[in-house]
């Protein structure tokens, strides 16, 4: 453990041993691997999140240049299989529309470019029904999440879903995932990036927030999400 000014921080010692370079092989060999047991217990405790997970793969192949490893016709084919009458994509089939989901499985599309394998126009009247009054956007027809999606700009409220990130900023200059909600590097990264799609970046305190997101490095190296927080890679994808 280290301590700055009297403060624990929950850091990691790396070892000596440590491989120095990315083992993109590795890599590589696992993710194209991941699935092909679906037996496995692991496969299945992730059925609730299958639509991410797969965009998450897919990415990472696609930067390692592997991405022809993966099987394309079937992925598409699974995301068809997913999505519902009123448009929005599941995680998995038999499970139910979600934005976020409904998010992962386009972008698969796009970075196949085959998005036209779906009902486009159902995807963008149910992306439309779910923005609420202040501009956020829920997950659901429930409305257990709030989302910000702005890949169809010209059908929902812009100027509401605008206002609606600006009042999650902090004095800290960092984004809370709701007004009045702590800072975390994950909001930031969301709400940094609408902002940015939308045109309206500059309305964000730079340097404030360039010295919290500073201050997210640990002495190892790593970056957490938010103040005396553990490391972690994800945190890491965020900030850069």
């Amino acid at each position: 453990m280290f301590y700055f000014q009297g403060t624990q921080v929950k850091d990691v010692t790396i070892k000596a041993d440590a491989p120095n370079s990315l083992l993109l092989d590795k890599h590589a060999d696992y993710i194209a691997a991941y699935g092909s047991k679906k037996d496995d217990y692991e496969y299945t405790l992730s059925e609730y999140l299958r639509m991410s997970g797969i965009y998450w793969g897919l990415t990472v192949m696609d930067l390692m240049g592997q991405l022809s490893r993966m099987n394309r016709d079937e992925i598409i084919e699974f995301i068809k299989s997913c999505q519902h009458d009123c448009g929005g994509i599941g995680a998995s089939i038999g499970h139910d529309p979600h934005l976020l989901y409904t998010l992962s499985a386009v972008q698969i599309l796009s970075l196949y470019d085959s998005v036209n394998s779906i009902d486009v126009d159902k995807v963008v009247e149910y992306v439309k029904g779910l923005q609420q009054e202040d501009g956020s956007f829920a997950g659901d027809k429930w409305g257990t999440f709030s989302y910000f999606y702005v890949g169809k700009l010209d059908v929902i409220k812009m100027e509401k879903a605008v206002e609606f990130v600006l009042s999650c900023m902090n004095f800290d200059g960092g984004f809370g995932c709701r007004p009045g909600s702590e800072s975390h590097a994950g909001q930031i990264y969301c709400c940094t990036g609408f902002l940015s799609v939308t045109g309206q970046l500059h309305q964000v305190n730079a340097d404030l927030l360039g010295w919290w997101l500073c201050e997210r490095q640990l002495p190892s190296g790593g970056l957490n999400g938010r103040p005396e927080k553990v490391l972690g890679s994800l945190h890491l994808k965020a900030m850069v």
